[in-house]
């Protein structure tokens, strides 16, 4: 499936206007010459409607910092073109493309008061004298922070930094802001407050366009409207987060948006949505959503990844009824849930599931287990793909 099919297929809950506020035209990135050359993104196609958010997420190395900078400015694209509300901006210097940027690392002038570092954005945009206050004080009031305005970055607490970024960001007034990893920097507790803070800014403004770069599920979840799964520089899936979460239509986001299992499975009979597969030794029910653009539809003898979410699976006593045998191999607890990794007889792969709690079990122990009905949702096994289980590889 090409990135071009991808970007056809993705559905958005936001409506759509005459002139989207973000346009991605199969932009390509790439540092050096000839063989040396080194891909960045290729051939990232995509749109984003005034008032959206989408994230951009995928591991380390995916390409998702380097299409923000494309879209900033910071990189040249080696192809393609990039265009804010239908301006083509892909010469244009960062200064000139009137977006808000907000980096993981905060960026903040040690040296300047809080006061001084968000109205520096507004000299550099040659916002009238005295207009400056008025504004500085409004983007610091919206971030909480309009009692720090005289303080220095060195006396704020890393979330205080946040938001002080963020104020500045939003100073010029941005139609487009752009967010790279900005709660990565900061600790657990700190990053769900700022989740919180966050959900409300989005609120606060209802026509800016948000482009947030990610590679925290939980962050793109709370946050997007839709979600850009993106992979070895390309684009991979893109959909509404519920719609990602409930039928990944490929393994990789299936494994990479919540940590799914994926056993291989064979499909048998197909009415609808609803199919019968053959995993292992066991005969199970399986949602069979339509297959992605390009894709035939189900068919008795498909190979299939079945998606099972850790979190759907009960484990309880071996003689309970349509309880299926099970191994325990690893036990993790996690603070809130419990990591189980299982030996499942009649499958042949082994399955994660999280069970809610302290759940204490030895390696070894004998326990049942009961999937849910239907087990999960099937995905399209790629030629020559092997795939197995990735339950356990993802957190």
């Amino acid at each position: 499936m090409s990135d071009g099919d991808v970007q056809m297929k993705s559905a958005t809950t936001v409506a759509a206007t005459s002139e989207p506020a973000i346009v991605f035209d199969r932009v390509g990135v790439s540092y050096g010459r000839g063989r040396k050359a080194s891909v960045a993104l290729a051939d990232f196609t995509l749109r984003v409607a005034v008032g959206e958010t989408v994230a951009l997420l995928g591991p380390s190395g995916s390409g998702k910092s380097t299409a923000l900078k494309a879209l900033a400015g910071f990189v040249r694209p080696t192809t393609g073109s990039v265009r804010l509300a239908g301006r083509d901006v892909t010469d244009l210097s960062p200064a000139k493309r009137g977006i808000g940027v907000v980096v993981q690392s905060y960026a903040l002038f040690p040296h300047m008061n809080v006061h001084s570092n968000v109205a520096f954005g507004l000299k550099s945009h040659r916002v009238p004298r005295g207009d400056i206050a008025a504004r500085v004080t409004e983007a610091l009031d919206m971030v909480g922070m309009g009692g720090y305005a005289k303080r220095l970055p060195r006396e704020l607490s890393g979330g205080q930094q946040q938001r002080v970024a963020i104020a500045r960001a939003l100073a010029i007034k941005p139609s487009v802001l752009l967010l790279d990893e900005p709660l990565a920097a900061l600790d657990a507790q700190l990053r769900h407050s700022m989740l919180g803070e966050l959900q409300a800014l989005r609120k606060a403004l209802p026509d800016t366009a948000m482009l947030y770069v990610t590679h925290d599920q939980a962050e793109a979840l709370a946050l997007a409207d839709r979600i850009a799964v993106m992979r070895d520089s390309r684009l991979v899936d893109i959909d509404t987060a519920e719609n990602l979460w409930r039928r990944p239509p490929t393994d990789f986001t299936a494994g990479f948006l919540g940590g799914a299992n994926l056993v291989p499975c064979t499909v048998n009979h197909v009415t609808g949505t609803a199919a019968l597969v053959t995993a292992g030794d066991a005969t199970l029910r399986a949602e069979a959503p339509q297959p992605g653009v390009g894709l035939a539809d189900w068919a008795p003898g498909d190979d299939a990844l079945l998606c099972i979410r850790p979190h759907t699976i009960t484990i309880c006593k071996p003689s309970e009824r349509d309880a299926m045998r099970a191994t325990v191999s690893t036990s993790v607890w996690r603070g809130a849930t419990t990591r189980v990794e299982l030996s499942v007889d009649g499958l042949s792969d082994a399955l994660a599931a999280d069970v809610a709690g302290h759940f204490t079990a030895e390696i070894g122990a004998v326990v049942g287990v009961k999937l849910p009905d239907p087990a999960g949702v099937l995905i399209p096994r790629a030629v020559g793909d092997t795939a197995t289980n990735s339950g356990s590889a993802a957190s």
